[in-house]
């Protein structure tokens, strides 16, 4: 496997410049920038085995582990391993846009497996190329180097239920007071309900979650489910007559969906470079399929005490719906919902298309909704 410099690309082994290490992980592991001076690489020739058989495991979001075949009388000579790391090349990616730079890894030879960890190089949910060599540091600071292994790929896992709790509380600094609601509303272009009654029998019918907000969530392309909203105007009480997503609108009545046997689930917070917030809940109800999956994923909230969306009973014995005022929900219903359950009909604002968040990119850079575990 070739090693490319930072500025020019040159094929070649190279040495790291001791300066730049940085640890980054409980095995010692070092992170170096490449130096680019082919015509100095301070490599020294001496034989050394050759990693084989490379096996990745317990790939979190922002760690894996790595072990090899080891020849165990060649394991003295060896004091170095490098790790050549490497986003996997997108066929559809801008090719004028920047690239990643390659990420190698010089870590002490502990014994297999290790652990390589550190967020400011893995991310969440994506694709990678590892290759290893075996190395051995010299007298004069010089490293004698293998060849390069064979190379393999992994993809890193989603948000675990520890991330996604940070993610949690988080959202909860900003959520705001709550505010009273009485409706859940969906809306859309009036082909969609038209189809729903002329093909999908009178049903909304789930589809798989679009990939906006962070990068690691696991609902993101997997979980099913019908997109509503609760959010409604300070001034009125009402939803607002302005929407993204379509000029005709289905409401229902928030007891038909938030029952005493729904459970509420957290899946994401998120914005899109704007001074407003996103938090993404899921209503499930108990037992079903996206109760199962949500259950082993995210984390629950109790529906009578929570930041976001509590079901309450009054003091008069009527149950109080609630949502949070300074953050835009987004509720996940993952059951079909048959359309005779509300009505639908056409709002007098405007389809504010700047405000659609379908397949939206979190912003890497907000200080109030990141987590230090990639995006």
């Amino acid at each position: 496997m070739e090693a490319a410099s930072l500025a020019q690309g040159v094929a070649s082994p190279l040495s790291p410049r001791e300066g730049m290490i940085k640890n980054v992980s409980l095995e010692s592991l070092q992170l170096c920038e490449r130096d680019g001076k082919a015509e100095d690489t301070g490599v020294v020739e001496m034989e050394l085995p050759v990693a084989r058989n490379i096996k990745i495991s317990n790939i979190t979001c922002d760690s894996f582990k790595i072990c090899w075949d080891v020849d165990p009388h060649s394991t003295e000579k060896i004091t170095h391993y490098f790790i050549d790391l490497n986003k996997k090349e997108n066929k559809n990616s801008n090719k004028f846009k920047h690239k990643d730079v390659p990420t190698k890894l010089v870590a002490k030879a502990v014994p297999l497996p290790m652990t390589v960890r550190g967020h400011w190089f893995l991310s969440p949910r994506t694709e990678y190329t590892v290759a290893v060599q075996t190395a051995s540091k010299q007298t004069d600071g010089d490293y004698a180097v293998s060849e390069w292994s064979d190379i393999v790929e992994f993809c890193t896992a989603d948000y675990s239920p520890v991330h996604l709790t940070q993610l949690l509380q988080k959202a909860e600094v900003i959520a705001g007071r709550m505010l009273k609601f009485s409706v859940f509303y969906r809306n859309q272009h009036e082909d969609y309900f038209q189809h729903c009654r002329d093909v999908l029998g009178g049903r909304m019918m789930p589809s798989v979650k679009d990939n906006s907000g962070s990068h690691g969530s696991p609902i993101s392309g997997k979980l099913e489910g019908i997109f509503f909203s609760c959010n409604t105007e300070f001034n009125t009480g009402q939803p607002a007559q302005d929407s993204p997503y379509g000029r005709f609108r289905f409401q229902v009545p928030a007891e038909v969906l938030f029952t005493p046997d729904t459970r509420l689930y957290f899946g994401d917070f998120y914005c899109m470079y704007t001074a407003y917030h996103y938090v993404i809940l899921v209503l499930a109800p108990r037992g079903s399929s996206g109760d199962l999956y949500c259950s082993e994923r995210l984390p629950e909230l109790d529906v009578t005490n929570n930041r976001f969306l509590m079901r309450l009973c009054g003091e008069d014995g009527r149950v109080v719906f609630q949502h949070a005022q300074d953050v835009i929900l987004e509720l996940i219903y993952t059951e079909p919902l048959p359309l005779a359950l509300g009505t639908v009909s056409q709002i007098s604002g405007h389809q504010l298309m700047s405000l659609s968040t379908i397949n939206a990119k979190k912003d890497p850079s907000c200080k109030t909704c990141n987590i230090s575990v990639g995006r």
